[in-house]
């Protein structure tokens, strides 16, 4: 007699569709923990910018994985995989629904599918790679990276700096094609059931007017996102390189306060980002062919999803 695995649901969508509103109100109706699928709320002091959830709406319902790193260090999808499991198994121990919610993709990917047996990265070898990149461009380096991984190379753009980078130092320290790599990964087992719901705009347009409209009351508020990263600015151990500063918007906000955009250029540039970054995330959730997908423009979201879930 085979015993029903419990339950896990996934809340997923681009930034600004309102995922932490729809699963609160979720929480209002069934026993359900949170853990948070997003690579910027693990960071303490970055509230406005990631557009965290309040105090009074993480008292409301357990939260996990939210201000859980000071922006200095890092968190892999690696780690993420191991809390999540570690906590999806203490809240079905809590007799609750774990709720998955987020919009990091890669976050995802790492739970449902498993983790490739890829090198861990190499410092020395990445500044030398930097240092090529500078001298040659990375038009250049996309090229070698086709010579040597066609397969790799065909579907990243010329000017992805980051992933050509390590698919060539993955080569340069195992003599092998990342593709061959990964391919070698067997898919994982997980021990839930993974209902992945998905929140996505009806109209595409709508969506970036919700990303521009947010954008503006995180640079209107008080504090507002400036004042939050004038602070983050003033660490002697912050700089633009680090993970948490690359976030959408910190980036921009940085280079701002450096004077090297003007406040309009700020506002048009983080728009623009946190727009790329939607289209990007759209983009994965159709490559998951098994997921339910509501219309986060719909006059009550939730209402959808729970009816989804029931």
């Amino acid at each position: 007699m085979t015993t029903a695995k419990p339950r896990v649901v996934a809340i997923m969508g681009p930034t600004a569709s309102g995922k932490t509103a729809a699963a609160l109100a979720i929480a209002q109706e069934l026993p359900c923990e949170i853990i948070s699928v997003d690579s910027a709320l693990i960071y303490r002091g970055m509230d406005i910018g990631t557009a965290k959830p309040s105090a009074d709406e993480q008292a409301a319902v357990p939260h996990h994985l939210i201000d859980i790193r000071d922006p200095a260090e890092s968190y892999s999808v690696m780690q993420f995989r191991e809390d999540a499991l570690q906590l999806i198994q203490d809240i079905h121990a809590r007799g609750k629904l774990p709720l998955l919610v987020g919009g990091t993709m890669l976050y995802f990917k790492g739970l449902r599918d498993g983790l490739d047996e890829l090198p861990q990265a190499d410092l020395a070898l990445r500044a030398q790679l930097d240092m090529e990149a500078t001298r040659h461009g990375m038009p250049a380096m996309h090229a070698r990276l086709a010579e040597l991984d066609p397969i790799t190379a065909a579907r990243l753009k010329p000017n992805d700096s980051q992933r050509i980078q390590r698919a060539l130092e993955i080569i340069a320290l195992t003599g092998k094609p990342m593709s061959e790599l990964l391919a070698r990964t067997p898919p994982a087992t997980l021990p839930f059931e993974l209902v992945s719901l998905a929140l996505e705009p009806s109209d595409r347009s709508v969506l970036h007017d919700r990303i521009a409209y947010r954008f503006d009351q995180m640079l209107k508020s008080h504090p507002g996102l400036l004042d939050e990263v004038r602070a983050l600015k003033s660490r002697p151990d912050l700089h633009p390189g680090l993970p948490s500063m690359r976030c959408v918007g910190y980036r921009q906000a940085w280079e701002y306060l450096d004077g090297v955009i003007s406040e309009q250029e700020l506002r048009e540039k983080g728009i623009a980002a946190t727009r790329q970054l939607a289209k990007r995330q759209l983009t994965w959730l159709r490559g998951m062919t098994d997921r339910i997908v509501v219309d986060c423009l719909a006059q009550e979201p939730s209402k959808l999803l729970l009816a989804k879930l029931r």
